[in-house]
């Protein structure tokens, strides 16, 4: 599977000035965000571990989760983090027609009271983009991917994939599902012991 671990500064240029990969900071700010919860396991084991370090993220939800999962989504908030769209049904945005996507942004919308947004898979189009800003939505990317989803991938790799690209403002991308949790759950406390010992807080995002 191919991907890129730190986002390159090209391919930000490919999409509209308007989206947001990371936050340009010289503080010691990191924001861990997970996508494709809630998760019956996966979500509550990310709290009771970021509430340890006494961090605060962004959740990137799945409406149907949300629908199915409405006490741990309830718990999320209430533990002060940020919830975000990720569709109702991961939907592909480049395989994905554009009314089809839209529609279903919004039937996530009705359970994820955010207006933040994050494409599954990081694909979307251009005019999607200008079609969700449109409704109010702000599209939030990422500079540093962990690679948790990708089952060819160490544990130990997805914890050195933060620990070597992320720096003060960076978006970090987790998954709290049940493909990327063994990944997941070994990197997540390395990274927060880490740069909580270097001085770093974490927050969610918020714009």
């Amino acid at each position: 599977m191919f991907y890129l671990i730190k986002t390159p500064w090209w391919l930000k240029k490919l999409y509209p000035s308007s989206v947001v990969w990371n936050f340009d900071t010289n503080q010691k700010i990191l924001y861990l965000s997970f996508d494709d919860g809630p998760h019956p396991v996966a979500t509550p084991f990310v709290l009771d571990t970021l509430k340890k370090y006494n961090a605060i993220a962004t959740f990137f939800c799945i409406g149907k989760n949300v629908s199915e999962q409405k006490e741990i989504y309830q718990r999320i908030i209430d533990e002060g983090h940020q919830v975000a769209n990720h569709t109702f049904n991961h939907l592909n945005g480049w395989k994905t027609k554009d009314k089809e996507y839209i529609e279903n942004v919004m039937e996530a919308a009705s359970y994820i009271d955010s207006n933040l947004f994050r494409p599954p898979y990081g694909r979307i189009s251009r005019f999607k983009i200008n079609l969700l800003q449109k409704a109010g939505f702000k599209i939030i990317m990422w500079d540093v991917l962990s690679g948790d989803f990708d089952k060819e991938e160490t544990k130990e790799r997805c914890a050195t994939n933060v620990i070597l690209q992320a720096k003060p403002g960076s978006i970090i991308v987790f998954h709290d599902s049940e493909k990327a949790f063994e990944r997941m759950s070994y990197a997540l406390p390395l990274i927060l012991e880490k740069f909580s010992m270097e001085g770093y807080t974490f927050k969610s995002i918020i714009i």
